[in-house]
Order: structure tokens, then sequence, then C-alpha cells
């Protein structure tokens, strides 16, 4: 693989980081810098082994040392793993999670004040 796709791929990676993790910073180091902890350790380390291999991409005699299925594994990984949700799915469960909540509130203020006119003796 030529430095083009490597770079690339770490620039889609740094791009999922940025829009799922509010990630920082230009380029996939300085993304994993600021946010590389809210990373799963394993992909933690695929994201390290992405830059890695974007580095040694520059230099012709170290590119032959990279291991294009291992890179490639990576970079699957870490864009299903950092694949967003879409806008509507968001929407939908935003909307979903805050009508729960309302609901809830609702139940447990009319249980308590069923229970104090109960417990006063207006039933």
């Amino acid at each position: 693989m030529n430095p083009q796709t490597l770079h690339q791929m770490s620039a889609r990676v740094a791009q999922l980081m940025e829009e799922r993790l509010k990630a920082r910073g230009t380029g996939l180091r300085a993304k994993l810098a600021h946010r590389g902890r809210a990373l799963p350790r394993k992909l933690r380390a695929e994201a390290e082994l992405l830059c890695e291999a974007e580095a040694k991409s520059l230099n012709p005699k170290l590119a032959r040392q990279i291991d294009m299925e291992r890179v490639s594994a990576a970079y699957d990984a870490l864009v299903r793993y950092l694949k967003p949700l879409g806008a509507g799915a968001r929407r939908t469960t935003a909307a979903v999670n805050t009508l729960a909540t309302v609901v809830f509130v609702v139940v447990v203020t009319a249980g308590a004040v069923l229970g104090i006119m109960f417990w006063r003796g207006y039933f």
C-alpha cells in the first residue's frame, strides 16, 4: 500500500473519532492523545498501530516492514467501532429517553401524592 492510502485510512479514523468521541487536534496522533482513553484497550492499540504504519510509510525502506493485512484489520475494527449512528437514530433515541424520564417522574410524583393522601386519611 502506498503512503496516500495509509494517510486516508488514518484520516478517516481521525474524522470518526472527532464525530463520535469529540476528539480535538489535527491528525490521528493528536486525537489519540486527547481522547484515546475513551477507546477500549485493544482498539487503542490498533489505532497506535495505524499511526505507526502511517509514519513508516513515508520512508521507503521502513514501508516494506508494514504488515498490510494487520493494518487493514486494525482499520476495519476501528471503523466498525467508531461508525456513528445516523442522525435520525440519535434523535429517536434521545426522544424516547426524554419521554421515559418524564413518564417516570410523573408516575413517582403521582404515587407520592396518592401515598400522602392515603396516609393523611383522605381515602
